[in-house]
């Protein structure tokens, strides 16, 4: 009978403690290690929460929740890419490669960056006017299209002889959406050198490239002259030229100046028009058009040959084809053997594994960026901690006199918003110094309970189960479930012998 009041007893206190002390909903879970700034690279693969980042594209703000997150970068060897030849890896299924006469060429997914399939996609070409789409990921940003511009004679000269042209005339205003127009449909080096002269001027001009390019992962690439006319040291590759038709297609306006077919240039107080001469998307001088093609950019000239880099779209797919210097066929060959890698990519989804990627690639020298921040962020926070402590003050700004550490050196707590500390140890230290938003590191002293709090005060106060961290250690409730057993046990003790007095004194 006394045995089953003390287990009522301690039931009784446990069942209180829990309801007053409810267990956070992230308990079950192991409290995270925390890694160090040199590990951040392998933190960033880990899969998002579903109920955060998951929805977020990165570098997306907040506003758009719900869209989907780009495909996640399959692993893939980039090595691949620099052997010669033709590099694929098909699957059963996969159709026939096309035959091309091509000197490089490369066929990638844009959306993912995977490439599907290439040859010799990293060797040196000229690049001819297909240069021009790096020219224009390079100032397109920093004029508003509507912007007027009055031409000086200083910026039409040095224009290379033989140049395509649109027709700009110094003395003559232009809207910079006619500048671009005449870049992209009539290929116009003249408008190039006037938007040149807008961005700080001709050199100045290929040195920013040149660090676009190299932002891009694009290494194959030596800008000399901004227009794609040949230069002695200035090249490509299919690679690089791939690289920047996917990165052109993320900019709605890159795209739509790229795949305009047709345009009325200004002329003074007339105009006249002008056609593509990107023959896939007009499909002239007998060159079938192609089906959901973007467009991109195409050029020629007498050392580089016929280049172009084209994209398609095709139900839920972007591809982005780039081919260089085709050796047989003639003048538009390079039209029809875009055509047919284009029609095997688009066949080949799913069939294929990839041989490369378009995407800047990652290496452990070089984390991501955010990681990177938060860390910062998680170092900077528990280094004002620790000063507030050294002050005399608790993790609110509180006097604790007397307070000592529970063992060894404390560890840097979690920064304001409530990120671990990089720098931290994994485990087995008492956490101390919490930010000012009411977090606790694991294992701290009395069992998770903030330094300089009673056990079980913290989550009495408003939206303290809010405040605790997911993945906050156990010991808090099933601790004072321990202690409230040991007390209803030491209850039934105590009573017995009180029982037992009495029953001598009768």
């Amino acid at each position: 009978m006394i045995v089953t009041s003390a287990v009522r007893h301690a039931a009784a206190g446990s069942a209180a403690l829990l309801f007053v002390l409810p267990v956070p909903a992230a308990v079950a879970s192991p409290a995270p290690t925390a890694p160090s700034v040199s590990s951040v690279s392998s933190v960033v693969s880990f899969a998002p929460s579903v109920t955060s980042a998951s929805l977020l594209s990165p570098g997306l703000p907040a506003s758009a929740v719900g869209e989907p997150a780009p495909p996640a970068r399959r692993s893939v060897d980039p090595a691949r890419l620099d052997r010669r030849g033709v590099q694929v890896q098909p699957l059963a299924g996969a159709p026939r490669l096309p035959s091309a006469s091509a000197l490089s060429w490369v066929v990638a997914d844009a959306t993912t960056g995977e490439v599907l399939a290439a040859r010799d996609a990293h060797r040196r070409l000229p690049p001819a006017s297909t240069l021009k789409t790096l020219f224009a990921l390079t100032a397109l940003p920093h004029h508003d299209p509507s912007e007027q511009h009055t031409v000086a004679d200083s910026e039409l000269t040095g224009i290379g002889a033989g140049s395509s042209l649109v027709g700009i005339k110094e003395g003559y205003t232009y809207k910079v959406s006619d500048l671009w127009n005449g870049v992209f449909l009539s290929s116009g080096n003249d408008a190039v050198h006037v938007l040149a002269a807008m961005n700080g001027g001709w050199d100045a001009m290929a040195r920013k490239m040149q660090e676009k390019a190299r932002s891009l992962g694009a290494d194959d690439t030596h800008v000399v002259s901004p227009d794609g006319y040949d230069a002695p040291g200035q090249v490509s590759s299919a690679y690089d030229l791939a690289v920047f038709g996917r990165a052109g297609l993320q900019d709605p306006v890159f795209t739509r100046y790229c795949s305009t077919r047709y345009a009325d240039f200004p002329a003074g107080s007339w105009s006249y028009g002008i056609a593509n001469t990107n023959r896939l998307l007009t499909g002239e001088n007998g060159v079938e058009r192609y089906p959901g093609l973007i467009g991109i950019k195409n050029g020629y000239t007498s050392n580089a040959g016929n280049t172009l880099v084209s994209a398609a779209k095709r139900g839920d797919r972007t591809l982005v084809v780039s081919v260089m210097n085709p050796q047989e066929g003639g003048g538009y060959a390079v039209y029809e053997e875009a055509r047919s890698l284009l029609d095997w990519g688009f066949e080949a989804a799913g069939r294929v594994r990839p041989v490369g990627s378009l995407l800047p690639e990652r290496t452990e020298a070089e984390p991501d960026a955010r990681a990177v921040a938060a860390a910062r962020d998680g170092r900077d926070g528990a280094a004002a901690a620790a000063r507030a402590e050294a002050a005399g003050a608790g993790p609110a700004g509180k006097a604790r006199p007397g307070d000592s550490p529970a063992k060894g050196t404390p560890a840097k707590g979690a920064s304001a918003g409530g990120a671990p500390d990089r720098s931290a140890p994994a485990s087995g230290s008492p956490v101390r110094g919490a930010a000012a938003a009411g977090s606790s590191g694991p294992d701290g002293p009395a069992q998770g309970a903030p330094v300089g709090e009673a056990p079980g005060t913290a989550a009495l106060g408003k939206d303290a189960s809010a405040a605790a961290p997911p993945g906050a250690s156990a010991g808090l409730p099933l601790g004072l479930i321990g202690a409230a057993c040991a007390a209803a046990l030491g209850l039934w003790g105590w009573r017995r012998r009180a029982g037992a007095g009495d029953s001598a004194q009768e």
